[in-house]
């Protein structure tokens, strides 16, 4: 299962209700921060999760709006959290703005207390976990170096208790190793291949988050199937001249992404102060039914073939 918290919606500039562009993915203990406009650090605290283990930063692109709220996490995190190091992930466009903004203006003339680390990266796997990976596809938005993230789940065989209590397998690491898909030998001196605990492969939850975009045809294969599809809707369809000019999506271009690419479940962001959410999602839903409009803090759990808003009392 993966988790995101939606901490800034809005699109270009904040709105009463909206901040701007930033979310958190979370699985099990690691936790990812996307995007960080500015306000950022506010919208954590009023969220109640808290700064813990928000240490990796992946960025979309180097527009203000995504990027200027992390000159104050960084320096928050850097005199009052117990981090020693910060990574922040981009295109290379995007981390030289970072970087006059961090060492330019946040750290200009000192010693950062603790280590950021800014790393640039390509299209391609970023990190693999035991269980999962984060992987970075390219993006079309007004020029080059933007980027998407595709959160996966490894495949698994689930560990069938029946079976293991019929075997009269003891509790203890042999389980363990058995699901790990490793041969193992008992006590009494018998050897358990995992072929005789383990069921079928099942495939692991997915998750895609596209931040801003002005074209939706490259990215259909990579999204295909996905269980949730985080992805911007700046624009209504009356104004889709005006999306073509600035790089931008409409609600209804999105909707026609997800319903070409057999998404399960739609999540709209990045939403322009101009129009009304109800009219947003209405168009979106004309297209694809299961779709949703994202509020600041909105929590949804994505399971396989599944996306529920949820409310979650997180660990402050």
């Amino acid at each position: 299962m993966f988790q995101i918290t939606f901490l800034g919606t809005s699109a270009s500039a904040p709105s009463f209700h909206r901040g701007l562009s930033s979310q958190v993915v979370q699985h099990n203990e690691h936790r990812f921060l996307i995007d960080c406009g500015e306000g950022t650090q506010r919208q954590i605290l009023r969220s109640g999760m808290g700064f813990k283990r928000l240490n990796r930063i992946l960025i979309t692109h180097g527009h203000l709006d995504h990027i200027l709220g992390l000159g104050g996490l960084v320096s928050t995190l850097a005199r009052w959290e117990t981090m020693d190091k910060i990574e922040i992930l981009g295109g290379r466009r995007a981390l030289d703005r970072i970087h006059d903004l961090m060492f330019g203006v946040v750290f200009r003339g000192v010693r950062p207390p603790i280590d950021v680390t800014l790393q640039e990266i390509q299209p391609g796997l970023i990190y693999d976990a035991d269980d999962f990976t984060v992987t970075a596809f390219p993006v079309s938005h007004r020029g080059a170096d933007s980027l998407g993230y595709l959160f996966e789940e490894k495949p698994r065989r689930p560990f069938l208790p029946e079976r293991s209590e019929k075997l009269n397998i003891p509790p203890g690491p042999w389980r363990g190793e058995l699901v790990k898909g490793k041969t193992v030998q008992l006590p009494d001196g018998r050897k358990i291949n995992p072929d005789q605990v383990l069921g079928p492969v099942q495939l692991g939850t997915r998750l895609a988050h596209i931040g801003d975009s002005g074209r939706t045809d490259n990215l259909t294969e990579i999204v295909r199937g996905v269980d949730a599809l985080v992805i911007e809707a700046t624009y209504l369809h009356e104004e889709t001249e005006m999306a073509k000019v600035f790089g931008h999506l409409t609600a209804v271009q999105s909707a026609t992404l997800a319903l070409q690419a057999d998404v399960h479940h739609l999540i709209l962001t990045h939403i322009s102060r101009r129009y009304r959410e109800r009219d947003v999602l209405a168009e979106a839903r004309a297209t694809f039914p299961n779709a949703s409009v994202a509020r600041d803090f909105d929590c949804y759990q994505v399971r396989r073939e599944k996306c529920e808003k949820v409310d979650v009392q997180r660990d402050r």
